[in-house]
């Protein structure tokens, strides 16, 4: 069944009003008429399954027939921090971490980071694409609500962005002893996490240094050397595991 995220403001009484491209796409995409059935949600956790009631030009006015607390939401509250890729690999990072559970992405600009943004305006239009797939992950994955992809930052703002969570870990291919089995083994209470990605050529020493006197801790994932897309995905699922988010 289709389903469309609204703000919260557009649950009015026992109505949601759907605008925008969604309203667009019920009309002259999924071609939906008065009567049919779609799930919404409010980006606020609440799910609502509901009944189109009147399609205007401009809006889908919808009347609720349930509603209930979403039960996708992991309890853990992970931030990506990542280094930004080359190539189009940032769409893959973005749509696979969201669908995994991740609350937040944050793209990074460290010292070995290729790609650069030429304009205010070229930044907007990557991140502008980047929520896009979002939330259309979000939707594909049932979540509750749409994580956010946050406008690029420096290494330095990451580390300072990250101070308040209760466990930050980077994966380092120096590091040996710490696995992440063992920095999990007590994880429960965490209520937020914040996970550090280099780009391609991983990050520089300077900066492996600044996160390890800020408190972040260094981890291995292995023997195995991972591409930046896929070292992401692999701490946020064996962040789920460990907490029952998954099986």
């Amino acid at each position: 069944m289709p389903k469309f995220f609204v703000k919260y403001s557009d649950v009015i009484g026992q109505n949601i009003k759907i605008t925008g491209e969604d309203a667009s796409h019920i009309k002259k995409v999924l071609r939906l008429r008065s009567g049919d059935s779609i799930n919404i949600s409010d980006d606020q956790g609440n799910d609502y399954h509901a009944r189109i009631a009147k399609i205007e030009a401009d809006y889908v006015l919808t009347q609720i027939e349930s509603s209930s607390a979403n039960i996708s939401e992991p309890s853990i509250e992970v931030t990506l921090f990542q280094g930004l890729p080359k190539s189009d690999k940032m769409d893959l990072i973005v749509q696979k971490n969201v669908e995994l559970g991740i609350a937040k992405i944050v793209p990074v600009i460290t010292e070995h980071t290729v790609v650069k943004l030429d304009s205010k305006k070229d930044a907007e239009n990557k991140i502008k694409r980047w929520q896009r797939i979002s939330m259309e992950a979000a939707k594909q994955s049932n979540r509750g609500r749409i994580p956010e992809v946050s406008y690029p930052v420096s290494f330095e703002e990451a580390i300072s962005l990250s101070a308040n969570c209760h466990l930050r870990l980077i994966p380092y291919e120096k590091e040996k002893q710490m696995g992440l089995r063992k920095c999990l083994h007590n994880i429960c209470g965490v209520k937020n996490a914040a996970v550090f990605i280099g780009p391609e050529g991983g990050f520089s020493e300077k900066e492996i240094q600044t996160a390890l006197e800020s408190g972040v801790i260094p981890v291995t994932l292995g023997p195995r050397i991972l591409r930046t897309e896929t070292a992401g995905l692999m701490v946020q699922s064996i962040l789920m595991f460990a907490l029952g988010e998954i099986g």
